[in-house]
């Protein structure tokens, strides 16, 4: 099973001496069968006091908390993966959920929730309409319409990487016809939602060794993609950006209801926004 060493460094420089206010970090790979973390270390400059906890989710958040003014900070993390999930899984989908569509247990689907239930207003339901085109029949195979609407995805929207903060609603980027790798999770997170299955998205990086790899080329991006609550099975990775299923190359770090909830790096501090001179931000994923 691969090694994996990852380093995700951000770095901010300001034109003063800023009051940094708390730093909310998410950069501690999530541990599971697929994944075993085996070293985590967290540098920042300047020195702060941190505070560990998990979230509703069970991510790891670090709270990092300065005290003098300073015209830079910088935070480094660095860890080692021992990834070990199959190349090609297979899924013990229960018999119950073999066939869309299906109904989940009354606990599950009391604890999924929000997450089974759509985020973005969809008034005209163009968004229903666009995915009922993968239903092929009632009753179909669980499996192969996730696997479909997550090609689908793919087939029909360009992949374009983008520095700028934010992401594109799913009708905004069925409009575009383009978006970025959190683009494409939450237009399939909606579209699995709105057919009425539980789905979160997850940040995290890509292991992409040999470079045929989609989203997460660029020197300082994360990746992101969903996964669905399918009974038996548990949670299944899709990424519909690469039209893999499973969690082969990926490495979680958080999940969440919203794609604003798994940001690696927020935070704030007390001065005027021109006092940003840079802000930059590198990672790097390689086989250890």
């Amino acid at each position: 099973m691969p090694m994996v060493s990852i380093e995700h460094a951000t770095r901010y420089t300001y034109r003063t001496g800023v009051t940094l206010g708390p730093q909310r970090l998410m950069l501690r790979p999530r541990e599971g069968r697929d994944l075993s973390l085996v070293s985590f270390e967290l540098e920042i400059t300047p020195e702060p006091r941190i505070a560990w906890s998990h979230d509703v989710a069970g991510n790891a958040i670090a709270t990092a908390r300065f005290g003098p003014m300073t015209d830079r900070l910088s935070i480094r993390a660095r860890s080692r993966v021992d990834l070990r999930a199959p190349v090609w899984p297979v899924f013990p989908i229960a018999a119950s959920a073999a066939s869309y569509p299906f109904r989940y247990a009354p606990d599950e689907w009391t604890d999924l929730g929000a997450l089974a239930a759509p985020q973005y207003v969809d008034v005209a339901g163009r968004l229903r309409a666009w995915v009922e085109r993968f239903v092929r029949s009632r009753p179909t195979d669980t499996l192969s319409l996730l696997t479909d609407i997550s090609n689908g995805i793919t087939a029909e929207i360009s992949y374009q990487s983008r520095e700028t903060e934010g992401t594109q609603g799913p009708l905004e980027t069925l409009d575009r016809g383009w978006g970025s790798c959190r683009d494409f999770a939450v237009l399939f997170a909606e579209a699995a939602r709105t057919l009425g299955f539980g789905a979160r998205l997850v940040s995290g990086y890509l292991f992409n060794p040999s470079g045929d790899q989609t989203g997460s080329a660029d020197a300082g991006s994360t990746h992101a993609w969903v996964e669905v609550f399918v009974p038996g099975a548990g949670w299944i990775p899709f990424d519909p950006t690469n039209r893999s299923v499973g969690a082969g190359n990926l490495i979680p770090v958080a999940v969440a209801r919203g794609i604003a909830q798994v940001a690696p790096v927020t935070g704030s501090f007390h001065g005027r926004p021109a006092d940003v001179l840079a802000m930059e931000v590198s990672v790097a994923v390689s086989p250890d």
